[in-house]
């Protein structure tokens, strides 16, 4: 094992969650996976066709095993489908076990456009088929289960097995391209996104040993004994209704570990928040996505990058203005969505107030270090960005399911994949702020860079990381001009302009401080770590 996987991951102390089997059959002692392969899998469209295509290899006797936040059955997979129903249904029928966990959801007069009817539906349609897909609202009072995986183990060859982890749901407006007019089958979000929302989003694709520990996560969620009903009576009835049982069935006899695929060492990262009855695994709860990201900051010397749906908690924000702080050559850039999914007169004031604290913090703490940005399409339409990512020093990298606030890494059940290359990358620079960077963090960093600076991805001006926000800057102005200036001429290059947030006023803030951080922004540490920067 390479000095940078154990300088930058998280060891078994650090993860502090004693009671989990996840890594635990490593054989190395080492609280994360070595010997994997891992591809960035970027764009809805990417994801939705290699899940496509893995899922269609599969026969009769191999598993496949999925949590999901909302599941669509009528969402295509391929601009001419199946749908991601119909697959699912077909492979149950032929003979392929397949087993999910979707979050019931609270119900769409609730939490639109969430929708546990939706779930609800995708599950009876592969439970009818002989599969078993169950909702599961086993999470603390207002929380959800917000982990999206997928793994699919061969029966006759486990060198083809393989596991996806990332940001992406099987539903609506998830399947965009790198053109970004959005999914055709479309949610409804702010109406400045138009009919079709331009989406960005990301996932993981993992071969090697680490498939088994992704698994692993997926078992100790279904052998929680607690009854998956447990807490209300109308949702007993639904469940009933629905055909699922209070309980799941035992699964099979894990297989052993797939054999060596490649270089990365991947650490699995979760947020459990503490609930009574408590996980099995996770007793006191499990905030390692928060121990992970803040001991990646601390080693930030040269660059935090970070694309993310919110970035709107303080005491996250806090972490990085005090790695600022400290690193005098370390610059921040960030790609957030132009306004919320739902910026109403309710809804958008505490989304708001707790971004424009956090920007307002690092900007405090390094003015000509910190670029916050928001992509837009050709036409001009704001591309909501869904992805989780954040890169350091193109060592470290991770992409899961997990949006850098309070509730993400203290309250929903999240999942994150932290990967880092034990091979060198031979490019220049050789070194970043004093560490060697890995050629998967430097290549996922080229590849959304490209993207959204109108760059050639072997274009070497992207290599640096130190010279990122000079890039980033000067890109973000040149297109911010040409609207100024009515979008006379060619377009400039590049899809992103410098992040501003509507400000919220005095009377809004009376009511949007409290409801930031009761409802949609809670904080599940224990009492004596809240309005710290500690996890």
């Amino acid at each position: 094992m390479g000095l940078a996987a154990d300088d930058w991951l998280l060891s078994g102390d650090e993860r502090g969650n004693r009671a989990t089997g996840v890594h635990a059959g490593t054989g190395s002692g080492s609280g994360w996976s070595e010997g994997n392969l891992v591809r960035p899998l970027v764009h809805g469209a990417t994801y939705f066709r290699a899940l496509h295509d893995e899922l269609s290899a599969l026969q009769a006797g191999d598993r496949v095993w999925f949590t999901d936040w909302r599941g669509d059955a009528d969402e295509r997979l391929l601009p001419d489908g199946p749908t991601i129903g119909d697959l699912l249904v077909a492979l149950a029928k032929r003979g392929v076990e397949v087993r999910g966990l979707v979050w019931r959801s609270h119900g769409e007069r609730i939490t639109s456009p969430m929708s546990g009817r939706s779930n609800a539906m995708l599950g009876r349609e592969i439970n009818e088929a002989g599969g078993e897909v169950l909702l599961d609202q086993r999470v603390k009072v207002f929380g959800s289960h917000h982990q999206k995986l997928f793994v699919l183990r061969r029966r006759d060859d486990p060198s083809k097995d393989v596991a996806f982890v990332g940001g992406l749901d099987l539903c609506h407006s998830r399947r965009d391209d790198a053109d970004h007019h959005g999914d055709p089958q479309a949610l409804s979000m702010d109406p400045r996104y138009g009919s079709t929302p331009p989406w960005h989003d990301a996932s993981l694709e993992l071969r090697g040993p680490v498939v088994a520990d992704v698994l692993a996560i997926f078992a100790e969620r279904w052998d929680d004994p607690t009854p998956l009903d447990h807490r209300d009576p109308y949702r007993m009835l639904q469940q009933r209704l629905a055909r699922m049982p209070r309980h799941p069935q035992p699964l099979p006899e894990a297989a052993p570990p797939p054999p060596p695929a490649g270089p990365h060492a991947v650490q699995l990262l979760r947020t459990y928040a503490p609930k009574r009855p408590s996980f099995p695994f996770a007793p006191n709860g499990e905030r390692s996505v928060a121990r992970a990201y803040s001991k990646a900051f601390s080693r930030a010397r040269s660059l935090i990058y970070i694309e993310d749906q919110y970035l709107w908690s303080a005491e996250i924000a806090a972490g990085i203005a005090q790695a600022l702080r400290r690193n005098r050559d370390l610059h921040v850039i960030a790609l957030v969505p132009r306004y919320p999914d739902s910026d109403g007169a309710f809804s958008g004031p505490p989304s708001r107030l707790g971004q424009l604290r956090a920007i307002g913090m690092l900007r405090r703490a390094a003015p000509d270090r910190v670029g916050v940005f928001d992509p837009e399409n050709e036409a001009g339409t704001p591309i909501y960005v869904h992805a989780k990512i954040c890169t350091v020093d193109d060592v470290w990298s991770t992409c899961g399911s997990d949006n850098v606030n309070r509730r993400s890494w203290t309250t929903d059940s999240e999942l994150t994949c932290a990967v880092v290359d034990t091979e060198a990358d031979p490019r220049e620079p050789q070194r970043v702020g004093g560490s060697v960077p890995g050629r998967f963090a430097r290549d996922l960093r080229l590849e959304l860079w490209s993207e959204h600076l109108g760059l050639d991805r072997d274009d070497p001006a992207l290599l640096d990381p130190a010279a990122g926000l000079a890039l980033w800057n000067a890109s973000a102005d040149r297109l911010d001009a040409w609207h100024r200036g009515g979008r006379v001429g060619p377009r400039p290059a590049g899809r992103i302009r410098r992040h501003t947030v509507e400000p919220v006023g005095p009377r809004q803030r009376l009511w949007a401080e409290p409801a930031n951080r009761l409802a949609v922004d809670p904080d599940s540490r224990p009492p004596r770590l809240r309005g710290t920067t500690h996890f």
